[in-house]
């Protein structure tokens, strides 16, 4: 059995850099987590405090219900594999996977036989002889894998084993760590930047900015179910469509979701419906992902979104249309800012400031807020300051369509697959987890 608990850990750096920010984290055993995010979100760190080559400023951390703050390193049954490999060159293949049960002690002969059985899983018992020099990277981080495997851990820790690999290789490499570490029923936490990994590997992914916890689930719950604004940005390729609509409600009937020139409506009886209704008036982000809208007629009945196209990718398997459909895009950074471009618009917008105060309790007149309000920015900007760009709707088409940049296109919207968020970036939903 082999749990993790982390509860409520904070990491600051000796410059006051906040790494990591009151995070509070279950892993339960044999469970493989990711932990994913960009460069700088505290994930690599958060590994570090478990693996006790950090301490936390703030916090504990349990192995098995147990704190180890007090233990060293090699007192808390983790094997760690790091993104640079860190194998001993001047060692051979076999030497590498079999220091550490040297080091424990084990002798020559089962030491062999166990090498032997880890390198032939693994697929590199025709190369025990040669050196890391010798191996290719994909091999390499096989041996890095292998050392860790033979001691048999109650924890795998595993800091971007895959980045510096080329796609193919960390496609195969993917499949077999994670058949691996099931087989082994071994407890893994694995830090990634790519989704692709955390999607397709992880049993529950933890996505963090910033150093602070943004949503945690499986997969499909955290891809389908965004909690933040930042998590739906993050995840899905192409990014999910986010725009700005406003909002007004015509009560016991629909709720309008206006996009500059165009609307959708949201059935009243959508279990949504009085979640949005409390936003009346104002402004939120509505999120859609390529494979919500379908390219239909012009004339087709539904809530159908006309547009023209601006530009095309073929991707082979597909193509994806970009529209312009006259609609405000809120665009969101890797680390979870909005970013902006240089349009600015005032006046117009002066009635978010006192909105923005009313939900947050943020004052309008320019005070700086408290540490709390400073985790999630509004997106929508501040005291009736707003910086726009024009949307551009991601659609999926088939491969090589025969339509071009500037040709016009429809397409329906699947309205129970729409994501609502308010201006600080928190999803408006009821019991969607």
């Amino acid at each position: 059995m082999s749990t993790v608990d982390i509860k409520d850990v904070t990491k600051v750096w000796p410059d006051g850099t906040v790494a990591v920010d009151h995070v509070s984290l279950d892993v339960k055993d044999g469970e493989f987590m990711v932990l994913l995010g960009p460069s700088g979100c505290g994930k690599s760190t958060i590994l570090r405090m478990i693996a006790g080559l950090e301490d936390p400023t703030e916090g504990d951390i349990l192995l098995n219900g147990e704190p180890v703050l007090d233990l060293a390193p090699r007192d808390r049954r983790i094997a760690m594999v790091f993104q640079d490999f860190a194998l001993y060159p001047h060692m051979s293949v076999s030497e590498n996977i079999g220091f550490p049960l040297k080091l424990s002690g084990v002798e020559p002969v089962p030491r062999g036989e166990q090498i032997g059985n880890v390198a032939s899983a693994l697929g590199i018992g025709d190369v025990l002889a040669r050196k890391p020099g010798q191996l290719s990277g994909g091999q390499r981080q096989r041996v890095a894998m292998g050392r860790a495997i033979v001691r048999r851990p109650g924890l795998f820790l595993m800091d971007e084993p895959l980045s510096n690999l080329d796609s193919g290789l960390r496609a195969e490499l993917r499949a077999e760590i994670t058949g691996l570490t099931r087989e082994l029923g071994v407890t893994t936490m694995y830090v990634t930047h790519d989704q692709a990994e955390a999607l397709t590997m992880a049993d529950r992914v933890a996505i963090l900015r910033r150093g602070v916890l943004q949503d945690i689930g499986t997969p499909t719950e955290v891809y389908g179910r965004p909690a933040t604004l930042y998590v739906a940005a993050f995840l899905g390729a192409p990014r999910m469509n986010l725009l700005e609509a406003s909002v007004y409600v015509h009560l016991d009937r629909y709720i309008a979701l206006n996009f500059g020139e165009q609307a959708l409506y949201l059935p009243w009886t959508d279990i949504r419906a009085r979640a949005v209704a409390h936003y009346h008036g104002e402004r939120i982000v509505v999120g859609m992902r390529a494979e919500a809208l379908t390219p239909v007629a012009p004339d087709a009945p539904g809530d159908v979104l006309h547009g023209r196209i601006r530009y095309l990718e073929h991707h082979g398997h597909e193509s994806l249309a970009y529209l312009d459909i006259g609609a405000t895009a809120i665009m969101v950074d890797e680390m979870g800012s909005a970013v902006h471009d240089h349009q600015v618009e005032v006046g117009a917008f002066s009635k978010i400031s006192a909105a923005f105060s009313r939900l947050t309790g943020r004052p309008s007149n320019g005070a700086a807020p408290d540490r709390e309000e400073t985790k999630q920015e509004s997106v929508l900007g501040e005291n009736g300051r707003h910086h726009r760009r024009p949307a551009e709707l991601a659609v999926r088409l088939a491969p090589y369509p025969a339509v071009s940049p500037g040709h016009p296109l429809a397409v329906t919207v699947r309205m129970d697959s729409l994501h609502f968020f308010d201006d600080r970036g928190d999803r408006i939903d009821v019991g969607w987890r």
